[in-house]
């Protein structure tokens, strides 16, 4: 479980006033998927543990989603094209490895993918009411479904239930997105420019996008190209001003590439293309392989929380370095509850946050030169150092009043051992390497 999958397990965990009240502040665009988690968390009694099954019940909705993503596909594909196009169009989709990505991860979007998968089928059947109450929902989701629009424009621009739908799509998004807009610069602080990565990935999708096109059957393509380049182009371009690009966030232009890859496999006759799809195939296990694993993301929180456990002694100070790593162990309050945050003023229940509130820098030193053996919980080294005063204190103690007994490198994270000065010699176990 990484960090992202942590917040939403404490967050869907809250009680519902506090969840509101916390939406309110922060992390608006994820509102409703918490409340749907809080709903299946209280649904299948997961316990407080998300090492002891809890796993299962944050991601089997994103299993399922993806499963109905995927039929969505193979539903438009059918209507456009026929049956062989829809049993592979929809086999590609599942097979991508940013679908598997977000199949099995505790986040929205493979849920915002079906959604605007099906508001697709629903728009080529012309069943206008259900087209906007299905976007609408991948909207409240997460806004960037939005984006999905525009790629509808192209081949429902004419039809005025459509223009009717988008309407009202527009309006029903409307308080979300003045609420996010508030939170926008705390909620995309960390986003930097697209990186040439980005738009080498970029890139590469368009060429295969134009190569399938190539002589594809119209309505198709009228459908799947805008879906598969509309939304990642605009949100790079507008990145390019105000950094907002994720690739998560468009997750659902996928569905117009496995569109394209279904329709033009399903015209194969040859026996060579497929022996060059079944080539494509061993990468494609390699790499679906590598994404059920911890080093597929950026930290690892149970592994954090395992090398806490084994290191920690009730009472010891824990210290977090960045603050936003208090979500390494709020997911896991068995163990935080034993430690003493010596950092924190306010907890993220009471402050209505997500990590809590941290006192003034002059008492994080005071609370710090108290402690006796204090758990420093870091970025892996080589990331660059928060400037802010309270960060700064927390460092500028730590060298001048302790010494560092042991460091212990798990994903993504580091956990370190602090005692006063000759304290790590009389400590076995603190020194442990």
């Amino acid at each position: 479980m990484w960090r992202d999958e942590s917040t939403t397990w404490q967050v869907a965990h809250r009680p519902l006033p506090d969840l509101g009240e916390l939406l309110g502040r922060v992390d608006a665009v994820h509102g409703l998927y918490y409340l749907l988690m809080h709903g299946v968390f209280a649904l299948v009694g997961d316990g407080d543990d998300p090492a002891g099954g809890g796993l299962w019940a944050l991601r089997m909705p994103s299993v399922a989603a993806t499963a109905l993503a995927a039929a969505g596909v193979a539903a438009v594909a059918h209507r456009l094209v026929g049956a062989r196009a829809a049993l592979i169009a929809g086999c590609a989709y599942a097979l991508l490895p940013p679908v598997q990505m977000y199949a099995q991860e505790g986040r929205s979007y493979a849920f915002v993918a079906a959604a605007v998968v099906w508001a697709t089928y629903l728009m080529l059947c012309a069943r206008w009411t259900a087209y906007a109450v299905v976007l609408l929902l991948g909207c409240w989701l997460h806004e960037f479904a939005a984006l999905a629009l525009l790629a509808h424009a192209p081949t429902a621009g004419r039809a005025r239930g459509w223009r009717w739908s988008a309407g009202a799509v527009v309006v029903g998004l409307a308080p979300l997105a003045l609420v996010s807009a508030r939170q926008a610069q705390a909620q995309l602080g960390w986003l930097g420019r697209p990186s040439w990565q980005d738009w080498v990935a970029y890139g590469v999708l368009a060429g295969a996008v134009a190569l399938l096109a190539r002589g594809a059957d119209r309505r198709l393509a009228r459908v799947a190209v805008p879906l598969a380049l509309l939304p990642p182009g605009l949100l790079l371009a507008v990145s390019l001003v105000h950094p907002w690009y994720v690739d998560r966030y468009v997750l659902y232009s996928l569905a117009g590439l496995a569109l394209l890859v279904g329709a033009r496999l399903a015209e194969v006759r040859a026996w060579w293309p497929w022996l060059l799809a079944a080539g494509l195939l061993a990468p494609l296990a390699w790499w679906s392989a590598w994404l059920r694993t911890p080093d597929s993301r950026k930290d690892d929180v149970l592994a954090v929380t395992a090398a806490v456990r084994e290191r920690a002694r009730p009472g010891d100070a824990v210290l977090f370095m960045p603050s936003r790593r208090r979500e390494w162990l709020l997911s896991s309050p068995e163990l935080y509850g034993t430690l003493r945050d010596v950092a924190l003023d306010r907890t993220p229940a009471a402050s209505r946050s997500l990590q809590g509130t941290e006192l003034p820098p002059e008492r994080i030193r005071e609370a710090l030169r108290a402690s006796p053996r204090v758990l420093a919980l870091l970025d892996p080294a080589g990331q660059p150092l928060d400037p802010f005063p309270a960060e700064a204190a927390k460092r500028d103690t730590l060298a001048a009043s302790f010494e560092r007994c042991s460091v212990t490198e798990v994903r993504g994270a580091r956990i370190a051992l602090y005692a006063h000065p000759g304290a790590c010699a009389r400590d076995p176990r603190g020194a442990r390497p």
